[in-house]
């Protein structure tokens, strides 16, 4: 869905109706805080908003019911996108950068979001396998891995003497 940029007032508009979420005219005109503007203003803002894909319109005898499409989220996000396109050459760093300088973000503010993120979990070796330490166990019993070099050694001399032996039967 592509979103359409606002104007100030289409905003103000959408913000009252991102909280009514589904609503017809007349919620619009009580809901609205003072000074209300005209129904014929309403109406033609309701009408644009329609055409610009925020709202959806479904004809309910003479009245029309108004449902945003448009959820508050995607409309943020855009906007993020588009500033720090516009503004920031897409750069998160300079984003921060400029946050941290207008002091809308202080350092205490990151270290608790990232607080709140960050969750450390033990690594858990599975129970079937249990973790080998070949190495470990050569440093530090070099005898015992000499010996057992030794056997293996030996096993296969045997081996390769019982083959050669086969071999000279047949």
């Amino acid at each position: 869905m592509k979103i359409n940029h606002l104007t100030a007032a289409e905003e103000n508009f959408m913000k009252l109706f991102w909280k009514m979420e589904s609503f017809y005219l007349k919620d619009i005109m009580e809901q609205h805080p003072e000074p209300k503007p005209h129904q014929n203003t309403v109406s033609t803002y309701l009408k644009i908003l329609v055409e610009k894909g925020y709202l959806s319109t479904v004809k309910e005898g003479r009245i029309f019911k108004y449902t945003v499409i448009v959820p508050f989220e995607d409309y943020k996000k855009f906007l993020l996108k588009e500033l720090s396109h516009h503004f920031f050459n897409d750069s998160g760093k300079e984003i921060l950068e400029f946050l941290f300088s207008e002091k809308l973000l202080s350092q205490d503010d990151l270290k608790g979001y990232f607080d709140l993120k960050i969750e450390i979990k033990p690594a858990k070796p599975a129970k079937s396998e249990e973790p080998k330490f070949e190495y470990a166990e050569e440093i530090l019993n070099p005898k015992k891995e000499k010996e057992k070099k030794g056997k293996t050694k030996e096993k296969e001399k045997e081996k390769e003497k019982d083959k050669k032996k086969k071999k000279k039967k047949e």
